[in-house]
């Protein structure tokens, strides 16, 4: 087994997670796993990388599929007995133009985004090891549709106390009342992404709390964050960041000192704590 300190990124293979595998190379003192859906999209990026005389790894990871993330699991667990470094960045958007029913789009963008996310954490967060560091690739739009979530669900999204369980229901009522058509009706705002993101930053904060009171000893770090508005294929050329300048955020979240004692299941972007 390695002692050598190993971080991943998932949804690396291009944009912000590729920026972010980009830079952990140049200043992460171990291993750095750069994951994607394609294993020929993945050693491609990983090849790239090693032009600019860069080392990455290469590991298959689909977040939708539960078999490749447990394969990701069992592969760390043997290979270095755990995780130091898990930086949750896959997502996917729908264009504003597409035409795909929205009940379909909040479906689809849920799957991976929430659900898919949710889905890592439940396997690699008992893996990680004493000072690792989380960090949830978020959005500032999970803020935005959050106030313009009715003044009941904010409370629900905003509560100190609300457990996975219920964070999960809520989830899955959106997906369900879109499918019914109902839901602006039952207060949530017009866009999948935003839900999915507001469940993001909600689940962080609850993966915070339970580290508090399961693991406080390790001083585990996890937060989420948003990189801004980043010239990818998702956010389009019009966009103010480049994807070195979305990493930003999320590399210095990843690379908090080992005696830093927060931010702690907070939601940052450019690096400053905003309130939820």
């Amino acid at each position: 087994m390695s002692s050598v300190p190993v971080a991943v990124v998932t949804g690396s293979n291009k944009g912000i997670g590729f920026a972010i595998v980009r830079a952990l190379c140049k200043q992460f003192p171990g291993d750095v796993y750069l994951t994607a859906r394609d294993p020929g999209r993945g050693q491609e990026a990983v090849a790239k990388l090693q032009e600019e005389g860069l080392r990455a790894l290469f590991h298959q990871l689909d977040i939708d599929d539960l078999q490749s993330i447990r394969a990701l699991r069992d592969f760390l667990k043997e290979k270095y007995g755990g995780l130091n470094v898990l930086v949750n960045n896959a997502g996917i958007a729908f264009k504003v133009r597409d035409t795909t029913p929205f009940a379909i789009q909040a479906e689809v963008t849920l799957k991976t985004n929430f659900f898919g996310t949710r889905n890592v954490c439940t396997e690699l967060l008992p893996l990680m090891k004493p000072y690792g560091k989380v960090v949830n690739v978020s959005s500032m739009v999970s803020s935005r549709a959050l106030r313009d979530c009715s003044q009941e669900l904010q409370k629900k999204f905003r509560s100190d106390t609300i457990t996975e369980e219920e964070l999960v229901e809520l989830m899955t009522k959106f997906v369900e009342d879109t499918k019914k058509s109902v839901h602006e009706k039952e207060g949530w705002p017009n866009t999948a992404y935003g839900v999915s993101k507001i469940g993001v930053t909600v689940l962080s904060r609850i993966q915070a709390r339970m580290l508090n009171e399961k693991r406080k000893g390790d001083h585990i770090l996890l937060n989420a964050c948003c990189p801004g508005w980043v010239r990818t294929d998702m956010a389009g050329p019009k966009a103010t960041k480049s994807p070195d300048e979305g990493a930003e955020t999320p590399v210095y979240l990843a690379l908090l000192p080992s005696d830093a004692d927060g931010p702690h299941g907070q939601f940052l972007s450019d690096k400053i704590v905003h309130t939820w």
